[in-house]
């Protein structure tokens, strides 16, 4: 079968100096594949933003008052209000969710039990998600020399 069970990508930036805290979230997108180089299309920055802002006040959200709340974040930031379908939403906060970095519970969607990112990609991608993909890929490796 060729559908991955599992994918992640990685990319290493320059150091984060003097960044806002958009370029800060960019970068991050970036950096974990969320976001492709060169891509304009990038609601999931803003919807990430959103939910991270939510986190301090312990706020989760349905999907339609993270829709407002990244169209007036794009309108104030002078930016193209692009890609704020529903349906794209909802498919940004699946990747999200897919990457562990967002959980949905009852009350909506919020950052992972409100927790840091660094614990957070810590623990549930660097210690649990990318040991499990290095491991299958020595399987295959090991399988080949066989």
């Amino acid at each position: 079968m060729e559908e991955p069970l599992a994918e992640i990508t990685l990319r290493k930036y320059e150091k984060p100096y003097q960044l806002e805290k958009r370029e800060l979230v960019k970068k991050i997108c970036l950096s974990v594949g969320l976001l492709q180089p060169g891509d304009s299309r990038d609601i999931i920055v803003d919807i990430f933003l959103v939910l991270l802002d939510s986190r301090t006040s312990k706020l989760s959200m349905e999907s339609d008052q993270i829709k407002e709340k990244v169209i007036d974040f794009r309108k104030n930031s002078n930016l193209d209000v692009k890609g704020v379908a529903d349906s794209n939403i909802r498919r940004q906060l699946k990747r999200l969710r897919d990457m562990m970095l967002v959980e949905k519970t009852n009350d909506g969607y919020r950052i992972s039990d409100f927790e840091s990112l660094t614990k957070i990609f810590t623990e549930k991608i660097e210690n649990f998600y990318l040991p499990s993909i290095i491991e299958r890929v020595k399987e295959y490796l090991n399988m080949l020399e066989k």
